[in-house]
């Protein structure tokens, strides 16, 4: 592995099971004797946690373009401080969420024009995309039920179903056109079964 084929990110729609795939590829592979590194967008810095706060805080209502922009001024700080480091230094780089969410949250869920959007993230992460992305693709009323079962209540939990769809959407199309990096997962499963399917892809593309 080189380059950004060192860098993973897990993406989905809320209550998809992110954060748990991510520390379990982690552990298998840190298990198999990598040097990992596991991080979260918006978030990774402590810059990108006070964004993250101000991004999730439910009575924080703010125009599109605003939203845009503060998940890009995280990701560059999480990129130059954190991702670019740990890839130079060999590390596999493992992330919940990474442009593939802009895209799809605020492209197409929210309207911003997609040029903008990538004219963006150009200039914030030039030249790095994951060289693999797991799409945890999941009913969202179920990903939402999830996380009401779990307490989890920010900004994005308050958005419309129809909201939720547009995001889905999103994803899947950003994963057709893009098939080789992007693997789409069924993760209605239990956690277990979802885990498996993804160290057995992650197995046959580098060993």
């Amino acid at each position: 592995m080189s380059g950004t084929e060192r860098f993973v990110s897990f993406e989905g729609i809320e209550g998809s099971g992110k954060s748990t795939q991510v520390k379990l590829l982690g552990d298998f592979l840190r298990a198999g004797g990598h040097d990992v590194l596991e991080t979260l967008e918006p978030g990774g810095t402590n810059i990108g946690l006070k964004i993250r706060k101000l991004l999730l805080e439910p009575e924080n209502h703010m125009d599109p373009v605003a939203e845009l922009l503060l998940y890009c001024s995280s990701r560059v700080q999480h990129a130059r401080e954190v991702i670019y480091p740990a890839i130079q230094r060999g590390a596999i780089v493992i992330t919940d969420r990474f442009t593939d969410s802009t895209v799809a949250y605020q492209g197409f869920a929210r309207g911003v024009n997609m040029k903008v959007i990538n004219t963006i993230n150009e200039i914030v992460v030039p030249e790095l995309k994951p060289g693999l992305t797991f799409l945890l693709d999941l009913d969202v009323e179920e990903g939402l039920r999830r996380n009401r079962n779990a307490q989890k209540m920010d900004r994005f939990e308050l958005e419309t179903i129809e909201f939720h769809n547009r995001v889905r959407k999103g994803f899947l199309q950003i994963a057709r056109h893009e098939p080789e990096r992007i693997k789409v997962i069924d993760a209605s499963r239990s956690a277990e079964e979802v885990s498996r399917e993804i160290i057995k892809i992650v197995d046959k593309l580098w060993h």
